[in-house]
């Protein structure tokens, strides 16, 4: 009896199998993942803005595209402009930002921002009980108690 093997296409010994792309090594995913990274990292910079949000999330979308969502804190027109500030020249609005959405490009790559029951920032500074690490450090301020950071070096 004779049987008929199906052969598979070879991988090539320098690259990827013909007719196939290489997502996260080539140029324009590098492109992505910087553009990445400096959002990340403008955002980071920002103490008042990690401190107030909740379940900060990210995930790469369609068409080399990054997906930001969080819960509580800034609006995402607030962040969106923030983001603008931080970065001045690399940042381009694709569309109006509103209170729990805003979608721009970075370097070229499209962001889009969504915020989940976002209270904004003014809401965020006004909210009893949030604790800031500018307040805790503040050696200025007479108070009647103990500083928080001399609670913390025991002094």
């Amino acid at each position: 009896m004779f049987v008929r093997r199906k052969h598979a296409l070879r991988r090539p010994k320098d690259g990827p199998l013909p007719g196939t792309r290489d997502d996260d090594l080539s140029p324009t995913s590098s492109r992505r993942y910087e553009a990445f990274g400096r959002v990340m990292a403008a955002l980071a910079a920002e103490a008042e803005f990690i401190e107030s949000c909740r379940d900060l999330t990210w995930w790469r979308g369609s068409e080399r595209s990054w997906h930001l969502e969080w819960r509580d804190g800034p609006y995402a027109s607030e962040v969106a402009a923030l983001l603008d500030e931080r970065m001045a020249g690399l940042v381009t609005a694709d569309a109006p930002g509103g209170a729990s959405s805003a979608v721009l490009r970075v370097m070229g790559v499209r962001f889009v921002l969504r915020a989940i029951d976002p209270m904004g920032r003014v809401s965020v500074r006004a909210r009893p009980g949030f604790w800031r690490l500018a307040e805790a450090l503040d050696t200025t301020r007479a108070t009647n108690t103990r500083h928080p950071w001399e609670e913390l070096l025991g002094g």
